[in-house]
């Protein structure tokens, strides 16, 4: 009996002790992914981006994604180097697609190699890492879907190791313009000439010359939905960035995104 009660009194100061530092490695796997991954916010309606985050590009082919009225929403893993769905989204996918079977939920859409994600939250559980993911709009319709990184069964990974894992789905597009260099100062007004060693005789100095007024100030660069895209890169130049996605691109400049559909603005952020 006291043999026993040891054996308890001893696993439970093992699992006292192991506890702790098991949630510190799940804590440091979480802080090292928001530090290469910025999480991009939506609105409470997830029909528009409030503030973008990370773009990620895809490297593996096979991502379900739903529109965002969908409430079965996709649950994807990612093991031994493919993406897969569980058992609920197939089943799902396998009633809607019977005859006479309702549309209503919204629609589908899978993702493959090279095309981008936003990523919306990063949760980090003891069984794995899960991202959820966000989509730009096609046509009228957004998409989301999580997507799972299983841990080994019994052992939590290293934060390195968890970062590879999601390093073979995704890179991150590298930032827009980057850091811009500071702007040039006007120069300041011209310092007094040096005073002479040998006192003025009768005549003073001139005055300095007074400067010519600065000129006025150009107008303002405007830009508005329906513009063409002519008339937008007449006020603002050439772009930094253009990226291509379906029907539609997108226009980065420095400090502001422009996407057309058809030809014309139909965004601006």
């Amino acid at each position: 009996m006291r043999l026993f009660q040891f054996r308890v009194t001893t696993l439970a100061c093992a699992l006292a002790v192991a506890l702790p530092a098991w949630s510190q490695d799940l804590a440091s796997i979480k802080q090292a992914l928001l530090a290469k991954y910025v999480l991009t916010v939506t609105t409470a309606d997830k029909t528009d981006i409030v503030t973008p985050g990370s773009i990620l590009v895809l490297k593996k082919t096979g991502l379900v994604t739903v529109d965002t009225s969908n409430k079965n929403l996709y649950q994807n893993s990612y093991k031994n180097g493919r993406i897969t769905q569980n058992a609920l989204g197939k089943t799902s996918n396998f009633f809607k697609k019977l005859p006479g079977a309702s549309a209503a939920g919204g629609g589908e859409r899978t993702f493959v190699s090279g095309e981008k994600v936003w990523i919306t939250g990063i949760d980090v559980k003891e069984n794995g890492v899960v991202l959820s993911l966000y989509t730009d709009a096609f046509g009228d319709t957004r998409y989301e879907a999580t997507l799972s990184f299983p841990f080994e069964k019994y052992q939590t990974p290293t934060a390195a190791a968890a970062l590879a894992a999601v390093a073979e789905v995704f890179d991150v597009q590298a930032s827009d313009g980057g850091q811009q260099g500071a702007a040039a100062q006007p120069a300041g007004p011209a310092a007094p000439p040096a005073p002479s060693a040998v006192p003025a005789k009768s005549a003073e100095a001139p005055p300095p010359p007074i400067a010519p007024p600065p000129p006025p100030p150009a107008d303002p660069k405007t830009i508005a939905l329906g513009q063409t895209v002519d008339q937008v890169t007449s006020n603002f130049g050439q772009p930094t960035k253009v990226i291509k996605l379906s029907t539609k691109q997108i226009y980065v400049y420095p400090d502001m995104k422009v996407t057309f559909v058809g030809g014309k603005v139909t965004d601006i952020q």
